[in-house]
């Protein structure tokens, strides 16, 4: 994910032709919604929509992509406070990755493309890419930065390392998260998870201080 201010070419248009596929791909799933019915419920003519998104791929990508944009700037807000420790700083991007996952949209987007991931694999490839990989490699290159700083072993995989991480994070609340069997508001459990993940990877994976035991 590459960090960015949302695009300049997120017109008024554009914008609202984004939430009205992403509230009706969540709506009704992806088969279901015709390009005809994005461009009605965004209240643009059809040579408008194709104008900005040549078919439902392309919106699914970018509605995929702001996500992960958003997702970007929560990150960034949790490590902008000063003085954080390796394990701190985890727990706070743990906190911001799983009050995320909970949002309800997101929730919604994660259920259709599991549910149609079978009859759309290109559908499942991109959010795939767009999402947990790029969320992944983001990570690995943020977990570089502390390796260069020495609060992380030398010769360890980062990728791995932040595969971990999130995996830690995905446990029991997002299964039913997924279920629609929790809200967004899940605060003490999120902190908790975040904590546990947090300490897990710095106790693999953290440097020893100088005169620890």
């Amino acid at each position: 994910m590459s960090h960015a201010a949302e695009a300049p070419e997120f017109s008024p248009k554009r914008r609202a032709i984004v939430d009205a596929a992403a509230a009706l791909f969540m709506a009704e799933g992806f088969g279901a919604v015709s390009m005809d019915a994005v461009a009605r419920a965004a209240q643009v003519s059809k040579a408008t929509l194709y104008a900005h998104f040549p078919g439902k791929e392309a919106l699914f990508l970018e509605i995929i992509g702001s996500n992960c944009r958003k997702m970007q700037a929560m990150m960034d807000v949790a490590l902008s406070a000063s003085g954080l420790t390796l394990e701190g700083a985890l727990t706070e991007l743990g906190q911001q990755w799983l009050r995320f996952l909970l949002r309800r949209e997101v929730r919604a987007l994660h259920r259709v493309v599991i549910g149609e991931g079978v009859r759309f694999p290109h559908l499942a490839r991109d959010f795939y890419a767009g999402g947990p990989q790029s969320v992944r490699r983001w990570l690995a290159g943020w977990l570089a930065s502390q390796q260069q700083a020495g609060q992380l072993q030398a010769d360890i995989d980062l990728l791995l390392v932040a595969e971990q991480f999130l995996s830690l994070l995905r446990g029991d609340l997002f299964l039913r998260a997924t279920l629609g069997l929790v809200t967004e508001g899940e605060e003490d459990e999120i902190a908790a998870l975040a904590a546990r993940a947090a300490q897990a990877i710095v106790r693999l994976y953290g440097t020893v201080p100088d005169g620890a035991a």
